[in-house]
């Protein structure tokens, strides 16, 4: 190291460090240059004056110097950055001091903040995300407006790190760096004068244009800011709002991110906000929209949601919260609205939008349109993101901005964000805090595969005991199980009704209970009041293990089984628990809309509130005051099957999304608790998310919408998550042979016909069915029904059809033997209606659709009553929404063919007999590929196939259900609505068809042998055309149908016939006089040798290439060639009678 530092002049290095003070050394320095200026007129020629040892060491010092290579162009540029930045420093500096002289005090700009950043200022959507923030020590005035802002705070940075470096190294090695940059730049002046002088003007010069430029940079900066951001005043329209309300939305967290949310808004077309349940995201993101006035002039600002019961009770939750009347916060279901001229804010179904879209493509009354859970996936939901991801940017380029919001409760938004073919560039995510209050997850050790029911009905059992108030949300999978837990539950814990105004209409087994209780008590006359042992009370909730043997409740409340309450009464009767109430109330989708409100009213004094549901309680609705969830982790989809149309409604494990979705309900109003039937590891094995619909059912009634929107390439739709291929191609060949598509291109290469086949254009007719909201089978009824006045009766069989179960189920279990003796009475009530309803003889084989029309009739004849529908078992939820959809069909009707003229008639007669034999063939023609042949004898090798039917889908027999009108008939030919998988393959909806309607109408499905020859083909004067008989098998079945007359197939074969009926004077009776003297028979035109004879050929050939073969089309042809055919048929005759044809020519 010693020789080392002999080589870098380690003497100076110590003369300096000696003499710290460093003011000394650079007088010092430059009196020795001044020096050596003096010294230069010394003549070195006289050898007498001879240096000195001190002037050696001088010399032997600055040699070296001299000698340096001159600087390099890197070295200069960056002496001359050194001291640009030393000048911009100096000129900074000023600068801020004049401004600080300026500026507002602190005071002011906080006062300043909100406004000066809305929609103009740093973007904050941004800014939380970048993990970089403004450092904090910053003593100095923070102005970031001036331009170049980011390159001083890059210079900042550099400097800083600069500092710091040197801070690490050693005190030498900073002193001479020092040493070595003066002398550099002393030694550089002292060198060539000449030199330097020119370059400091080329330095000059390079400083003056360099800051000209950024000076021009700075005013182009400014001009495009100028140009991109116009200053626009900021839009805030006032809502009065009620203090109450306005301290009730202040702690929702959704506020607490606003200007994030509506500076995004301003800034993109799109955005996606993510809140899970709780956040306050459907109430408040349209107020926001609105305060900020996107639903002025005249525009107005549409929510869609995927359930009917969200769009109603989000409309009156806004429409209070903002103190706005219904008028101006609506909505629009599929048959109810209150939407006027005055509306602002518009809440709607998803459907409600697609039908708006196909009137409106750009829908100009729309400034912003919400898509609410889009987590949930539904069809429609994405059918409508898909549409609008193309709506928005086609408005923007119309000088017509609209924008888009996506709100989802969970954070699966990548189908959005990553789908490049749906936004091609992602929109900004803004996530937001989800619960309000924490939720403590439990799960079970043991996971019941079997009786889940009888484990919530423990839980919530034990919940109720020993857990502090708050109420209690269970999830279960259906309505039998809602019904079933709610007895239980009614019967453990009875409410005693003493408040009128309290008294709800519970079940009447919970109401024979409390009045056992009664007599009970009055025998007792003592109330022993449950003991509570202060000392062993424990706050906390209680988990799954020993807790329950501690609780008591798995040996005192039931045995386990769903039945075990409801067989033994007098059990149930020592079990139930009056001292503390119970107040159960059910929760599903089907349940009435009068009952579902119960769910948001608060429970009567003195009980805990006890909701069971559906997963329609998941995400849809949120129930005030709930603080513990039970869910069971299961959940009840419909799954289609792709290839034979088979639907079963299933029980599945749910997702770990719904999972939590479902936790969240617990933590609205405090900390809550969410206890999983369930142990972790099953919860590890679910699904991350629950797959789109969209993947799992049918999508005919999608892609015809499509098609009428005029996109024939549904396949290159933008779709958040595409259905499968085949379900696509399975679509397209129903709407072909439902004849709402055009047929593709059968000749050419296989490549064309694949491509043709999935871009099919619709036709007249599927127009038509599009504007029908039912699906596209119900829709061809509706089309064909106007023949033989049978309208009214298909519109109400289809009304039916869509509504699903009219009928109440009846087959429950019952609790007591009055229960039971009531429902077999209503089950014989039932079953005697529905004979009556089916009807004899003709009306017998329109089957279980006359008992659908029957029930209808009668329900509208009697007015739709609750206590009619309870009488007969019908469900008046259903039979009121099947009087709705039937007015809305009729409209609908009515709108694409005015001249019909059909009404909703409540005094609707029954069907002629002639009528029953139209709606059958009707209901055919709509349902062709859902029919079904009973299984012949000689068919049957399985026993298991007795009474069963052969579909041409499937291989597995499908069977007519007890309760059908059919039952006991068995007829050979049935079409059917759809089929149910339960116990075994059941057709629902079956009605009889005969065999000789199908290939008449349904031609599109069968295989026609060539024309019989006897009879042989025969001209049908009243159609102008060709007919014979042909025989058929029908689709891949090969089902033998008997021969029909039918129109003569396509080919050369019919012009033959067609030229030899023109010469029998069949198409022409002017013709039949000169038949006589025909030079040949007009029967060879069929010979096989006909073309020997040059007379044949010249009537043939122009008939063909006219493409005539009917008499529809020669008369159109004659109208246009008077003289058509003539020279070719006098061929056929002698020459004396040509001048007598010709003046009758042509023979009409």
């Amino acid at each position: 190291m010693g020789k080392l530092r002999k080589k870098h002049n380690w003497k100076g290095r110590q003369q300096t460090d000696a003499q710290q003070p460093a003011n000394e050394e650079k007088t010092d320095i430059v009196v020795e240059l001044k020096d050596a200026d003096r010294l230069k007129g010394v003549d070195e020629s006289n050898a007498l004056v001879l240096p000195a040892n001190k002037t050696k060491k001088k010399k032997s010092s600055l040699t070296p110097v001299s000698s340096k290579k001159p600087l390099t162009k890197k070295q200069r540029k960056e002496l001359q950055k050194v001291l640009e930045r030393k000048e911009k420093k100096v000129q900074r500096a000023d600068i801020l001091t004049k401004l600080a002289a300026v500026q507002l005090p602190e005071s002011e700009l906080k006062l300043l903040y909100t406004t000066s950043k809305l929609g103009t200022g740093d973007k904050l959507y941004q800014t939380k995300q970048s993990s970089d923030e403004a450092k904090d020590g910053d003593s100095g005035p923070n102005i970031s407006s001036l331009s170049g802002a980011n390159r001083k705070r890059k210079w900042k940075e550099e400097e800083d790190e600069e500092e710091q470096k040197a801070e690490e190294s050693s005190d030498l090695d900073t002193s001479s760096d020092e040493e070595e940059d003066e002398n550099v730049m002393n030694t550089t002046e002292a060198r060539v004068p000449k030199e330097t002088d020119a370059k400091e003007e080329v330095t000059k010069e390079q400083k003056a244009t360099e800051q000209k430029e950024q000076k021009e940079k700075k005013i182009s900066e400014q001009e495009k800011v100028q140009n991109k951001a116009p200053s626009q005043p900021a839009v805030f329209i006032p809502v009065d709002r009620s203090p109450e309300i306005q301290e009730a939305r202040l702690k929702l967290p959704v506020l607490a991110e606003e200007q994030v949310i509506m500076e995004a808004v301003r800034e993109n077309p799109g955005v996606v906000i993510c809140g899970e349940t709780g956040s306050g995201k459907t109430t408040q993101v349209p107020q926001f929209l609105y305060e900020a006035g996107y639903a002025s002039d005249g525009q107005i600002i549409g929510i869609t949601e995927p359930r009917r019961v969200a769009a109603v009770s989000m409309s009156h939750r806004v429409a209070k919260e903002m103190n706005l009347p219904p008028q101006v916060v609506s909505y629009q279901i599929r048959y109810e609205g209150n939407v006027t001229s005055d509306t602002k804010i518009k809440f709607m179904t998803d459907g409600v939008l697609l039908k708006e879209i196909q009137k409106d493509f750009l829908l100009k009354r729309y400034r912003v349109i919400i898509i609410d859970e889009a987590h949930e996936r539904s069809v429609y939901t994405d059918i409508l993101i898909g549409l609008l991801s193309r709506i928005v940017p086609l408005r923007n380029k119309k000088g017509m901005p609209m924008k888009l919001l996506i709100m989802s409760a969970t954070l699966r938004v990548e189908d959005f964000t990553d789908n490049q073919r749906l936004f091609r560039t992602p929109p900004p995510v803004i996530k937001m805090d989800s619960r309000q209050f924490p939720v403590t997850i439990h799960f079970n050790k043991r996971t019941p595969m079997e009786d889940y029911t009888g484990e919530a009905f423990h839980k919530t059992c034990k919940i109720h005991r020993m857990l502090p108030p708050g109420g209690i949300l269970v999830f279960l999978t259906g309505q039998a199980e809602v019904h079933n837990l709610c007895r239980r539950l009614r019967n453990a814990f009875p409410f005693r009704k003493n408040n009128v105004d309290a008294a709800e209409n519970e079940d009447a087994d919970s109401s024979e209970a409390m009045r056992k209780f009664k007599k009970a008590k009055q025998k007792k006359k003592t109330v022993s009041l449950p003991r509570i042992d202060l000392d062993n009370y424990s706050a906390l909730p209680v988990d799954e293990g020993d807790e329950d043997r501690e609780a008591g409740i798995g040996d005192e409340e039931d045995g386990g089984s769903d039945l075990d309450i409801g067989d033994d009464v007098a059990d149930s009767e020592e079990k139930a628990d009056p001292s503390i109430p119970l107040y159960v109330l059910p929760l599903y989708s089907l349940l009435a809309p009068e009952q579902q409100a119960k769910v948001f009213r608060p429970p009567p004094p003195g009980t805990r509130l006890c909701v069971v549901a559906t997963n329609v309680a998941e995400t849809s609705l949120t129930i005030p005051g709930i603080k513990y969830v039970v869910d069971c982790g299961r959940v009840k989809k419909r799954f289609y099957d792709r290839v034979t149309g088979v639907s079963s409604f299933k029980v599945t494990w749910t997702s770990q999304a719904s999972a939590n979705q479902r936790a969240g309900r617990a933590g609205r109003t405090e900390p809550g608790h969410c206890y999983r039937l369930y142990s972790s590891a099953v919860f590890g094995d679910f699904s991350l998310f629950s797959e789109a619909e969209i993947t799992r059912r049918p999508v005919e009634d999608l892609v015809l919408q499509m098609k009428d929107l005029n996109i024939d390439k549904v396949v290159n739709f933008p779709f958040p998550t595409p259905p499968s291929t085949e379900a696509l191609v399975a679509a397209e060949q129903l709407l072909v042979s439902l004849g709402a598509l055009e047929e593709p291109p059968r000749t050419g290469r296989v490549k064309q016909i694949q491509q043709a086949s999935l871009s099919c254009p619709i036709t007249p007719l599927g127009r038509a069915m599009a504007s029908f909201p039912v699906t596209p089978r119900y829709a061809k009824m509706l089309a064909l029904g106007q023949q033989q006045d049978c309208l009214p009766y298909v519109i109400a069989v289809v009304a039916a059809m869509t509504v699903r179960e009219i009928f109440e189920d009846l087959d429950r279990p019952a609790r007591s033997e009055e229960e039971s003796s009531k429902l077999t009475q209503r089950r014989a009530r039932m079953t005697q209606m529905r004979r009556l309803w089916a009807g004899q003889g003709a009306a017998l084989q329109l089957g279980d659709l006359m008992v659908m029309l029957g029930a209808v009739g009668a329900c509208e004849f009697a007015g739709c009553t609750p206590k009619f529908c309870e009488d007969n078992g019908l469900r008046y939820k259903a039979m009121v929404e099947i009087r709705k959809l039937r007015g809305q069909l009729t409209n609908a009707v009515n709108a694409v063919c005015p001249a019909v003229g059909v009404f909703v008639d409540p005094k609707m007669t029954p069907p002629t007999e002639h009528q029953v034999v139209c709606l059958r063939q009707i209901v055919l023609a709509g349902l062709g590929d859902h029919l079904a042949r009973r299984v012949q004898a000689e068919d049957l090798l399985d026993p298991k196939w007795k009474n069963g039917y052969k579909t041409p889908l499937m291989d597995d027999p499908v069977f007519i259900h007890p309760n059908s009108a059919l039952f006991k008939r068995l007829p050979e030919f049935v079409v059917y609505q759809e089929v149910m998988e339960t116990t075994k393959m059941y057709m629902r909806g079956v009605s009889a068809v005969e065999a000789e309607w199908v290939p008449q109408l349904l031609p599109q499905y069968c295989h026609f042998s060539s024309p019989e020859e006897s009879p042989s083909p025969w001209f049908c004067s009243s159609t102008g055309t060709i007919r014979c008989h042909r025989k058929s098998t029908f689709f891949r079945v090969g089902w033998q149908l008997p021969a029909v007359e039918m129109e003569y197939p396509d080919g050369v074969e019919r012009f033959k016939l067609f030229a030899s009926f023109l010469l029998e004077g069949q198409v022409c009776p002017q013709l039949k006089k000169h038949r006589e003297h025909l030079l040949s028979n007009p029967s060879i035109m069929l010979k096989t040798w006909a073309k020997l004879q040059p007379r044949t050929e010249a009537l043939l050939v122009p008939l063909v290439s006219k493409k005539i073969d009917n008499k529809e089309a020669l008369l159109s042809v004659w109208k246009m060639e008077d003289k058509f055919l003539l020279s070719a048929y006098c061929q056929w005759l002698p020459e004396s009678m040509h001048q007598d044809v010709a003046k009758s020519w042509p023979p009409i």
